[in-house]
Order: structure tokens, then C-alpha cells, then sequence
């Protein structure tokens, strides 16, 4: 997987497309304007890194993972997934829920076990998904554990909804305290 800076969602897909001869690369993570993610084959991943550069990207950063997520080669998971969830009861959802594999609320003919299928083997429309929410009213998003990364995206994709990032008791304290408006 690599981190795409400032390159669009189109001109990415078209670079995918392009450096596909060195095996499979997709765009797997589309987390907030200015920052796409691409993963697959190691080689069609580092080539579409260098044909990104090469069309404008300011730069591409490898991340460190053990797979492919989020892309075509994660199949063998979701069969895995479809299969397990041939057993499992799914109830009706009783709140709206947004899925990120849609970066939108579930639709009417999509089933929940088709759509956590789905996770594993596709884009994540993480920036779709935070302008969504602020679409549907959300003002303050909690984000629980390690890191700042889901605030930061939050911060670049719709400026107006408050984040409260928490990893310690302290934080956890401050968060309170600043939601009860003390």
C-alpha cells in the first residue's frame, strides 16, 4: 500500500490502469481530498507510485501492512466471509448505519452481509463517508485509540464537525468535559 498526495480520484484510476501491466493496483482508500491510498502487487503498487509522480502527485508514501486490503486480491476473504455468513442470523438494522464500502447509508436491496463482504475486497470511501455525515447533521465525531489519523481526515473533509481524538484516561476526561460544554 502507498499514500498518494494531491492527486485526484480520476487521474489516480487512470495511473492504476496504467501500471496494472506490473499486476493488480487499485485505489483502495479514498480517506480525504489530497490523500488516496493504492495497494496490490508490490511491483504494479511501486510503479503506479513512480507514474503518479510522474503525473503531478506531490508524493507517495509506503505504508507498512501486511496486505492488500481493500482490494480485488482480498477475495479469497470475503468468500470466506459469505460463506461463514450463511450461518449467522442478521437482524434489520433499527439506526441508519453508514458503510463505508458505499461512503453512504445502506440501500434498500443491499443486505448486511453482502456489504461487510464487500469491505474486505473494495475501496474504502472514507472522505465520502465524512461528508455524508456532515450532510446528515453531525457535528462532533469521538475518535477512540491510538493515533489522530480518522480526526485529521475528519479536519480535512468537512472543517465544521468538532473532533474530540481520545488514547488517554485524560483525554477521555477533557472529551467529557468539553461535550457537557463545561
Amino acid at each position: 500500500m502507498a499514500a498518494v498526495l494531491n492527486l485526484d480520484r480520476d487521474t489516480l484510476k487512470q495511473v492504476c490502469e496504467e501500471a496494472s501491466d506490473a499486476g493488480v493496483v487499485e485505489c483502495t482508500n479514498f480517506n480525504c481530498p489530497g490523500q488516496i491510498v493504492i495497494s496490490g502487487d508490490a511491483a504494479a503498487v511501486d510503479r503506479a507510485g513512480e507514474l503518479a509522480k510522474a503525473a503531478g502527485a506531490k508524493r507517495v508514501l509506503p505504508l507498512k501492512v501486511s496486505g492488500p486490503f481493500h482490494t480485488s486480491l482480498m477475495a479469497p476473504a470475503g468468500d470466506a466471509l459469505r460463506e461463514k455468513f450463511q450461518s449467522v442470523p442478521f437482524c434489520e438494522m433499527e439506526i441508519p448505519v453508514l458503510f463505508n464500502c458505499l461512503g453512504d447509508l445502506k440501500g434498500e436491496r443491499d443486505t448486511i452481509p453482502d456489504l461487510l463482504e464487500q469491505q474486505v475486497q473494495s475501496s474504502v470511501y472514507l472522505e465520502d463517508t465524512i461528508r455524508r455525515l456532515a450532510e446528515l447533521g453531525v457535528d462532533t465525531v469521538v475518535e477512540i485509540g491510538p493515533g489522530r489519523t480518522l480526526s485529521g481526515f475528519v479536519r480535512k473533509t468537512a472543517k465544521q464537525i468538532k473532533c474530540y481524538p481520545v488514547e488517554t484516561a485524560e483525554e477521555l476526561e477533557a472529551a467529557i468535559a468539553a461535550l457537557k460544554g463545561a
